[in-house]
């Protein structure tokens, strides 16, 4: 009897109760069930809110899945924390995107940039009135500058947000407002509210500002650990910071800058390279849709580059290779251009986050 009062009873618990337990990514490993707390969803939930200054009369796009950290936390869980409206896409396609995105006036969107890219090359993207679309924020891989400026020449009301962050992290660690994403394109943003957030070397010392290392992370946001599985948890989680994998720096100013995972830097002949940078510069390249960039073994150099590339256009690839590699010379050191060249017709595999499966070129491309 739907019209029926009936009593409820809240429940006993408390703020560091487990109440999602998601299963990470696993782009180089088996996945591990982080478990997200009543404190850690609160205060992702919060910074995305107070970043994005959202309110009830918002509009949220949901086309990420819902039962990963980004669909839940950044779209649903934010959104049903200021009362606004959920606006859903069940499988993306990035013409339907856009007439959902015009059609419900959708005022902000959390988005992995393959999707952005995707939605600039349908033929009718000028048509679409996309007024109300305010706020575009991106993770999960690099933002390709050009992808920045077609949008901010395609899309002029639509302010891109870059965020970085993880299972483990609930989402956010780091944001970069949308007045700077144009001028600090090459950062991942400042830490969020209450994260503390340091640049370490293999011996779990802090580097000074500028200086590369690994990424290690404290604050509310971050989980308590693994479920059921300790060895795990004390390995990634040291001295209430949570190891991320993740190369990177920080500037005096506080910007971070994310370089690589630690398990995809390539050991060319004893320099570091990574693979960001050289993706970066790839797909600036008009003719390249997205790419990915993995080492290969090497008797002499220990590794070597190879660049696995979509073209915009499949009729290109005969005569693309040379100009590809024409680019990455005119932009890149000799030692970091690829010596390897893959094109594929279809998509880069991606796990249910976004994130390239570069395990997955490696099977395919490398064994």
């Amino acid at each position: 009897d739907f019209g029926a009062t009936t009593e409820v009873a809240w429940a006993d618990a408390d703020e560091e109760d487990t109440v999602f337990i998601l299963y990470t990514s696993g782009t180089t490993g088996r996945p591990k069930g982080a478990m997200l707390t009543s404190i850690n969803i609160v205060h992702s939930a919060l910074h995305f809110q107070y970043a994005m200054q959202l309110d009830e009369t918002d509009r949220t796009l949901l086309a990420v899945p819902g039962s990963h950290v980004t669909g839940l936390i950044a779209n649903i869980v934010t959104t049903l924390g200021i009362g606004a409206a959920l606006v859903v896409q069940e499988n993306f396609k990035a013409k339907a995107c856009l007439d959902l995105i015009a059609r419900e006036g959708v005022t902000n969107t959390v988005l992995v940039p393959a999707m952005y890219n995707l939605m600039l090359l349908e033929p009718e993207f000028d048509g679409y009135d996309l007024t109300r679309w305010r706020i575009g924020g991106y993770g999960g891989a690099i933002m390709p500058q050009t992808t920045i400026e077609n949008l901010a020449d395609r899309a002029p009301g639509l302010g891109l947000m870059n965020a970085y962050g993880s299972t483990e992290l609930t989402s956010p660690a780091t944001l970069l407002p949308t007045e700077l994403s144009a001028k600090r394109a090459d950062s991942v943003g400042l830490p969020v509210h209450c994260a503390d957030i340091r640049i370490m070397d293999d011996i779990g010392h802090e580097v000074e500002p500028g200086t590369t290392g690994e990424i290690w992370i404290s604050g509310p946001m971050v989980v308590p650990g693994y479920w059921r599985n300790p060895e795990a948890t004390a390995e990634n989680f040291v001295a209430g910071y949570w190891r991320s994998g993740d190369i990177g720096s920080m500037d005096k100013d506080g910007f971070i800058r994310v370089l690589d995972r630690q398990k995809d830097m390539i050991n060319r002949g004893g320099y570091k390279i990574y693979s960001a940078e050289i993706e970066n510069v790839l797909s600036a390249h008009p003719e390249v849709l997205e790419c990915a960039v993995i080492g290969y073994e090497c008797p002499v150099l220990g590794e070597r580059i190879c660049a696995i590339l979509v073209p915009k256009n499949p009729d290109v690839v005969p005569t693309l290779e040379p100009v590809v590699i024409d680019h990455a010379t005119a932009n890149l050191s000799d030692y970091k251009i690829p010596e390897r060249l893959h094109f594929r017709i279809s998509a880069l595999p991606r796990n249910a986050n976004g994130k390239v499966m570069k395990n997955t070129l490696r099977s395919e491309y490398l064994e």
